[in-house]
């Protein structure tokens, strides 16, 4: 699924505004211990964005980078924007970047994702929090997570992936590196409860 089918879909989908969380199974190193926030979920696939990995770049660094501001400004920059969090967004278009943030923020490009969370992926958004205008929580990815039709369904059912209800605060005020085992928690699990093995009667 790519954006732009995000941008046409007219209805939340089973999985839309939930967590993804890789169970010790999972094969593919780019979602080992991952937790995935899927922003939309239909017959076409899956998109979403893995929300515990760190990014090398920073938001100067990204600014710098688009010229939208130089070297004497960069220096000048509110804390809240020199400390804005950039991650890794998951292994698609990872060039590109991509905003979820409260719904205190809004564009003609956003997209609501939940009743609390919307998705920006346009420069006003940049331009704001560079501005500090931005809204009251945010974090930037790169790259993002996509699942092609059947796809996430098929490695749910092979003991890839727990789903549960997405928490807000997991999202945006929880350490990276703690949310992982905060997401496990959310279904009352503890990591060394989980098997690597499928479970099937």
């Amino acid at each position: 699924m790519t954006l732009s089918t995000l941008v046409d879909k007219r209805e939340r989908g089973f999985l839309d505004g939930h967590f993804l969380i890789a169970m010790p199974s999972m094969e593919d190193h780019n979602f080992s211990r991952a937790v995935v926030y899927i922003c939309a979920h239909t017959q076409e696939g899956a998109m979403g964005f893995i929300i515990n990995r760190s990014q090398a770049l920073s938001f100067t660094d990204v600014l710098l980078h688009l010229d939208m501001v130089g070297d004497d400004e960069a220096i000048r920059l509110p804390e809240s924007a020199r400390r804005f969090p950039i991650q890794s967004g998951g292994p698609v278009e990872t060039g590109r970047g991509f905003v979820l943030h409260s719904d205190d923020y809004s564009s003609e490009s956003s997209i609501p994702v939940s009743d609390e969370i919307s998705l920006t992926a346009t420069l006003d958004i940049v331009r704001a929090i560079s501005g500090g205008r931005g809204p009251r929580k945010a974090a930037m990815l790169l790259g993002y997570s996509g699942w092609g039709p059947g796809q996430l369904e098929r490695e749910i059912s092979s003991n890839g992936w727990l789903t549960c209800p997405a928490d807000e605060r997991l999202i945006f005020d929880t350490p990276l590196e703690a949310k992982y085992d905060q997401a496990l928690a959310l279904l009352g699990i503890n990591p060394a409860m989980l098997s690597r093995e499928a479970g099937h009667a």
